[in-house]
């Protein structure tokens, strides 16, 4: 019999049972869940071949020990040009560039396609682990489904689509032990730890408003709600697979691809694009959790299938331990904060944090860029705090290596479903259209039964999310 990675790792798993039968071996030793040792390969499939699928796709490839074994998406192929990822997506293409990239040491080399990421994870028995970057209604799915299988999972953000599934995710992903990653990468950047350190250290006094804002708007600007007609399908497309846990409508281009961040059936609107990344570094440097009230302020038009042109939402946290009570406040669709006379002739860009202190300011451009001191005496004068949070890598490389029986990945699925959650309580405040206070141990908006639907989201049958 030829001896591959997959069959040694048969064989160690196999011999590994057989000791236990006569001596129990402390966890490390066998590795954990699923574990691919130091020296092998890691086996993935991407699960959603679109732009950031493609993108993820070749970050795997650019690691030695990663190796490409399927691709999952329900649309053959389709043009990205008119988004920021430019090129083509889907599933055709995402297996050229994974046969390309093998076949340069392996001639002949060729990746499994499926257009069911079921089916995928039937057959695929040799699969280690999946990237699912598909729209954010089926992220609940498919990392449950693949977690239940065994299998290690990174995920796009958000984590989830609703509340109820951030919960679920967290819960299942520790209960099998396998290793998880959320796709907000700049939480592995060196940036956001400069950022987080100097926070915790005081170095511009106690913190009591912090300010995140991006300047994307809506992508499909003149519609006011979902499409009235339908178009026609574009070939290679199962639209019904692509839907999924939600209930049946038309094809339009204005759903895909990426622009289904609009409609509150697939998306979850800027802030889902965007909060995981620009709102990492408040919440991992306060251990932000749950925010007693938020207040919500749409801007232009909306409704219950369309999401505003933009907003600003205001999360209130209550003091806890050793920090003040404080607000952040999230601001999109081209709104952005004053600026404070500390920073004197710097301008604002059009993406960023601000923490705002007693004694100074802290500015940082989004996703984990680093921090920028004001006033110039305050920075001239700073020390460094001392490095109190370890360094990774990259975020790829440090899911690759929990994989292979490191530590935890630095935003696995507990962290990542809770900065996901506060997001998700902006989204839900912004679609019921009022302030809301948010009874975090009851999964409940006090005196508000109708977000109940949104906080537990609604699947069709043979959709319902798995357990």
């Amino acid at each position: 019999m030829k001896v591959t990675p997959s069959t040694r790792r048969h064989f160690l798993k196999t011999a590994a049972t057989a000791v236990t039968a006569f001596q129990i071996l402390p966890r490390h030793v066998l590795g954990g869940p699923r574990f691919v040792p130091p020296s092998e390969k890691v086996a993935f499939a991407i699960v959603g071949a679109g732009g950031r699928g493609t993108q993820n796709l070749r970050s795997l490839l650019a690691l030695p020990d990663a190796q490409a074994v399927a691709i999952a998406d329900p649309a053959e192929t389709f043009s990205l040009e008119k988004y920021y990822y430019k090129g083509v997506g889907g599933r055709l293409p995402a297996l050229k560039i994974a046969d390309e990239h093998h076949g340069k040491t392996t001639p002949g080399y060729r990746c499994a396609g499926y257009e069911d990421f079921r089916v995928m994870l039937e057959k695929e028995k040799s699969l280690d682990a999946i990237l699912c970057a598909t729209p954010d209604h089926l992220h609940a799915t498919v990392s449950i489904l693949a977690m239940r299988a065994g299998k290690h999972v990174y995920c796009e953000k958000p984590l989830t689509h609703n509340i109820r599934e951030a919960r679920e995710v967290a819960r299942v992903a520790q209960e099998t032990g396998v290793a998880t990653q959320m796709g907000n990468q700049g939480h592995s950047t060196v940036g956001i730890r400069d950022t987080v350190e100097h926070l915790r250290a005081g170095t511009i006094g106690a913190v009591k408003q912090i300010y995140s804002w991006v300047g994307t708007k809506r992508w499909n600007p003149t519609l006011l709600t979902k499409p009235a007609e339908a178009q026609a399908m574009p070939a290679g497309m199962n639209w019904d697979l692509w839907i999924g846990p939600r209930e049946p409508r038309e094809f339009h281009a204005a759903y895909h691809p990426v622009a289904w961040r609009d409609f509150w059936a697939f998306g979850t609107t800027v802030m889902g694009d965007f909060a995981c990344h620009d709102m990492d570094a408040a919440t991992w440097a306060y251990d932000l959790a749950a925010p007693s009230r938020i207040e919500p302020y749409a801007v232009g038009p909306t409704d219950a299938e369309i999401a505003p042109h933009g907003s600003m939402i205001h999360f209130d946290f209550a003091a806890r331990g050793g920090w003040p009570a404080q607000r952040l406040t999230w601001m999109d669709g081209g709104l952005r904060p004053s600026a404070p006379e500390a920073l004197g002739k710097f301008t604002l860009p059009s993406r960023g944090t601000m923490f705002i202190g007693e004694k100074g300011v802290i500015q940082c451009d989004g996703a984990g860029a680093p921090p920028r001191i004001f006033p110039e005496g305050l920075r001239a004068s700073a020390e460094k705090p001392p490095q109190s949070l370890k360094r990774v890598p990259g975020h790829h490389r440090d899911w690759l290596d929990a994989i292979k029986g490191g530590g935890p990945a630095s935003s696995n699925f507990a962290y990542g479903a809770r900065l996901t959650e506060i997001g998700l309580l902006g989204v839900l405040a912004l679609r019921i259209g009022r302030p809301i206070e948010w009874d975090a141990v009851n999964l409940k908006v006090t005196g508000r039964p109708e977000a109940d639907a949104i906080i537990n989201g609604t699947y069709r049958k043979g959709w319902e999310l798995p357990g």
